[in-house]
């Protein structure tokens, strides 16, 4: 297994032990800053295409391709570092989070969840069709796909990624998600959501090489004012993604450093 799967490997069992929290201050500059470089496969030569942003033969902004995007294991460290508004409910549930001693969830291979997912430092790809976009995420090879015609949610059984339905605003694609299962943390160091997490995201290619992504998280439950981020994504045109699956990497099992985790629906 090359160096990079190992370490995008160990970033799902990285909650333990709380060691993500005590090395932040290695990570660099937040992630709402400067252009996303992704993790592990280095390449410092690289350097994006320029131009303007493409568009598809049917007339939208081209999202298809590869993409590196900045690891962001701290929300609240991404947003500027202030507090975050927590409900006493959202507090209570960040306080009691303890993965050394309980374990955590994606330490038995159980989906991240989308906003964890999403700001995991391994690639994703986007497959955009005149209909749908489809999100590969290289980490663990999940994958989401969802309509782009502007449809209402259906009523769902409640899912770890949620239910998007898109649509578009001038050159903006707009991804609105609901039905989440509440089993899920918005990042590594375990912020936590319920599952009333109603989550907005907004894609534009600013250019050739480079496309800016905006995340609201609204969750009345969880904080008491919507949580805004912003980040940079860009292309890899010297990328692919590769099979990657968490359980080549489950050793820690079997050997209890990885402890099942005791998982309550967050409601």
């Amino acid at each position: 297994m090359n160096y990079r799967l190992l370490c995008t490997s160990a970033l799902s069992v990285a909650a333990a032990a709380l060691l993500i929290v005590q090395s932040q201050a290695q990570d660099g500059p937040p992630a709402n800053q400067g252009k996303g470089k992704g993790g592990g496969r280095g390449g410092s030569s690289y350097r994006p295409p320029e131009g303007p942003a493409p568009v598809t033969a049917w007339g939208k902004p081209d999202f298809n391709g590869v993409w590196a995007r900045p690891y962001v294991p701290d929300i609240q460290r991404a947003m500027g570092g202030a507090p975050l508004p927590f409900t006493d409910w959202g507090k209570q549930k960040f306080e009691s989070y303890k993965p050394e001693e309980d374990g955590d969830y994606t330490g038995a291979c159980l989906p991240f969840g989308h906003s964890r997912g999403i700001g995991s430092p391994d690639p994703i790809q986007f497959v955009q069709t005149p209909t749908h976009l489809a999100i590969l995420y290289e980490q663990n090879t999940w994958f989401k796909v969802l309509p782009l015609d502007g449809r209402p949610h259906k009523k769902k059984v409640p899912t770890w990624f949620g239910d998007s339905v898109g649509h578009w605003e001038g050159d903006t694609l707009v991804i609105d998600t609901t039905n989440f299962n509440g089993f899920t943390r918005l990042d590594t160091n375990g912020h936590p959501h319920s599952d009333q997490l109603h989550m907005i995201e907004k894609l534009t290619r600013t250019d050739a090489g480079h496309l800016a992504y905006e995340q609201t998280v609204d969750d009345p439950k969880t904080y008491t004012k919507p949580l805004v981020m912003k980040r940079t994504f860009t292309l890899r045109t010297d990328w692919e993604i590769q099979e990657y699956s968490c359980e080549e990497n489950n050793k820690g099992l079997i050997e209890g450093r990885i402890k099942i985790p005791n998982l309550e629906p967050a409601k």
